[in-house]
C-alpha cells in the first residue's frame, strides 16, 4: 500500500487537480464500453456534484486509505460487476472487462501528470516514473494484471496515444457530460440557487475551459470542438491564476480533509 514516502501522497492532494475532472471524465466515457456503461448506470447527469464527490473521496481512499485501500477496491469490484449490458455498437460489454477497467485507472494517471502541468508543479521524469509505478501497484490492488498494463512509462505514453487515436469515440454519453459541463444547470448540494445562478456561468466557463484547452488535440478534433485564440489567452490566464493564488491559501483550504491528514502525518 502507498504510505508518507510515495509519491501519490505528495501528487494526488491538491484541490487543483480538480480543474482535470471534466477532461478525465470525457476520456473515460469516450471510451465504447465505460460509455455504455455510465449511460445505463451512473445518475452523474442528474447528480453530477454528488458523483464528482464520490469519485474524489474513492481516489482519496486509494491512495491514503492504507489499510482501507483494498477495501475500497472491493468494494469498487463488487459495486462494477454488476454493470453489464449491449452497447451502441450492439456489443454486449462489462464494466470489469479488464482494457476498459485499466483504461478508467490510466486516465486519472495522465490526468494527474496533465493537471500538474497545466494548474500546479510539472512533475519531473523521475517522479513520473515512481508515479506510475505506484500508479500499477494500484491497479493490482483493483484487481488488474501486471501484465494487462504497460510496463514502464514510455509505454504508457505509447498505449495511451494509442487509445486516443483508435479507440476513443464521440458517443452519446460525451455530449451528455459536455452538456452537463456546459449547461451549469445543477448548484452544488447546500448552494442557494439565486448565488448558483449568479456562480454558475463562471463556473461552467472556467471548467468548459480547462477541459476544451486540455484536451488531446486529436481527440478534441474528433469531437468537433472549437479552439480559438480567445480561449488560449483564457486558458493561460487561469493557468497562472491558479498557480499564483492557491499556494496562498491555508492547507485546509488546498487540499482534501483525507489528503490533509496524510500530508501532516507525513512531515518528520
Amino acid at each position: 500500500m502507498l504510505g508518507p514516502t510515495s509519491e501519490a501522497w505528495h501528487n494526488v492532494l491538491d484541490w487543483r487537480l480538480l480543474l482535470g475532472s471534466g477532461r478525465a471524465l470525457l476520456l473515460q466515457v469516450a471510451h465504447p464500453t465505460v460509455g455504455a456503461g455510465v449511460a445505463q448506470y451512473s445518475d452523474f447527469q442528474k447528480r453530477p456534484w454528488q458523483r464528482l464527490r464520490r469519485t474524489v473521496d474513492s481516489l482519496m481512499v486509494m491512495t491514503y486509505g492504507q489499510d482501507q485501500t483494498a477495501v475500497e477496491a472491493k468494494r469498487l469490484r463488487e459495486l462494477h460487476k454488476y454493470f453489464t449490458g449491449i452497447d451502441h455498437h450492439g456489443h454486449r460489454y462489462s464494466a470489469l472487462n479488464p482494457e476498459a477497467y485499466w483504461w478508467v485507472h490510466a486516465t486519472l494517471f495522465e490526468g494527474t501528470l496533465d493537471a500538474h502541468a497545466n494548474f500546479a508543479t510539472p512533475l519531473s521524469r523521475p517522479k513520473q516514473e515512481r508515479l506510475y509505478e505506484e500508479w500499477r501497484e494500484l491497479g493490482e490492488v483493483l484487481g488488474l494484471k501486471a501484465t494487462q498494463m504497460p510496463s514502464d512509462l514510455d509505454g504508457f505514453f505509447d498505449y495511451f496515444n494509442g487509445m486516443v487515436e483508435n479507440c476513443l469515440e464521440d458517443n452519446k454519453t460525451v455530449r451528455t457530460v459536455l452538456a452537463a459541463l456546459r449547461d451549469h444547470a445543477q448548484p452544488p448540494p447546500g448552494w442557494p440557487r439565486p448565488v448558483w445562478r449568479i456562480v454558475g456561468p463562471v463556473s461552467s466557463d472556467v471548467l468548459m475551459t480547462a477541459t476544451v484547452g486540455t484536451l488531446p488535440e486529436p481527440f478534441r478534433e474528433r469531437l468537433g470542438l472549437q479552439w480559438t485564440a480567445s480561449g488560449s489567452r483564457k486558458l493561460k490566464a487561469l493557468k497562472a491564476a491558479v498557480k499564483a493564488g492557491m499556494p496562498l491559501l491555508p492547507d485546509k483550504v488546498r487540499y482534501h480533509p483525507m489528503a490533509l491528514a496524510a500530508k501532516r502525518a507525513a512531515r518528520p
